[in-house]
């Protein structure tokens, strides 16, 4: 179970959690120029945007769960099991399995326009990256500067949907999702007004109760309501701190703890790193379930015209500042 959003003060800002069980040692990785992207059924792609992201590498080949090219077009997959449909190869389609599409889109796209008129030729194809990793059950949110989308590739065929919340997390998909919002129209930043009975002497007892109702349980639909509430009346200053700061505070709603989300395997879930992207610097910044510590990696100080890839370990460890 994974959350996403998007967030706009001078710059703009992208990114989300990822909340799972365990990792596959996951890594920031930065995908220089001419690092040559071999796809199953399009062949090598030598030539391309940078791209920097979380990403799980395999085989020299990095499997990203979110990213952002040069251009400042991000793009985050999240869990989306039960509804996402894969096909066969298609004669005359451009056949992309699901975990090429991330690299697929920002090697080639610089803005959400242009996505729009490549995945035109998408076929999505049920092809794993090897035996030991299954084909990832997934929907997308696509931004930059100044549009979002979600892309859903069901039974139905390819769905983009405008996204004018910026907010994704799993199931259901995006519309009902978006639908569920409906319901929460009561749900405001400001203090309580009495509604029920003019004259009752009602009053506030407490800050805050302008979000009663606001859900706070760890399902998909409850943290897309309230990541959306979160993101819509969050304000802060314009500087690259305080909105790294917010930003991080804003997916910190829908943080998940170890133990309140068991698994039948005895195991629990929890949010194993939250990201946060400026898509004008391009700057990566995350923390970790053990590590609340914001680290930083800026692409621009790496050689983005190389042919390797670039990786960083993530620091787990809880990184305390003793003041005395």
């Amino acid at each position: 179970m994974c959350t996403a959003v998007t967030y706009k003060t001078k710059d703009f800002y992208f990114g989300r959690t990822l909340d799972y069980e365990f990792s596959y040692g996951d890594e920031v990785v930065i995908t220089p120029r001419n690092y040559p992207f071999h796809f199953r059924e399009k062949g090598d792609l030598n030539e391309h945007y940078a791209i920097i992201g979380m990403a799980y590498v395999i085989e020299d080949y990095p499997l990203y769960y979110d990213a952002m090219n040069e251009k400042g077009l991000a793009i985050a997959g999240l869990n989306f099991v039960g509804n996402a449909y894969y096909n066969e190869k298609i004669d005359g389609k451009d056949n992309i399995a699901q975990f090429e599409l991330i690299p697929w889109l920002l090697c080639q796209c610089s803005t959400v326009k242009e996505v729009k008129k490549l995945i035109t030729q998408l076929n999505m194809v049920k092809e794993q990256f090897n035996e030991n990793l299954p084909v990832a059950q997934l929907h997308w949110l696509i931004s930059d500067s100044k549009e979002t989308i979600t892309l859903e590739i069901v039974k139905e065929g390819i769905k983009i949907y405008e996204n004018p919340i910026g907010v994704l997390t799993n199931n259901p998909p995006f519309d009902m999702q978006m639908f569920e919002l409906n319901k929460y129209m009561q749900l405001s930043n400001k203090p309580l007004k009495n509604n029920l009975a003019k004259k009752l002497n009602l009053k506030q007892y407490s800050r805050g109760m302008g979000a009663i109702g606001l859900p706070g349980d760890l399902t998909s639909q409850s943290r897309f309501v309230r990541v959306a509430f979160t993101k819509m009346n969050s304000i802060s200053g314009e500087g690259e701190k305080e909105s790294v700061s917010q930003f991080f505070h804003i997916l910190n709603s829908v943080d998940q703890q170890r133990g309140c989300c068991e698994l039948e395997d005895g195991k629990y879930e929890i949010t194993i790193y939250t990201s946060c992207c400026n898509t004008n610097k391009g700057i990566y910044y995350y923390t970790t379930y053990d590590n609340h510590q914001i680290t930083a990696i800026d692409m621009y100080k790496e050689n983005l015209d190389g042919n390797k890839i670039i990786k960083y370990p993530l620091i787990k460890d809880e990184q305390i500042k003793m003041q005395n």
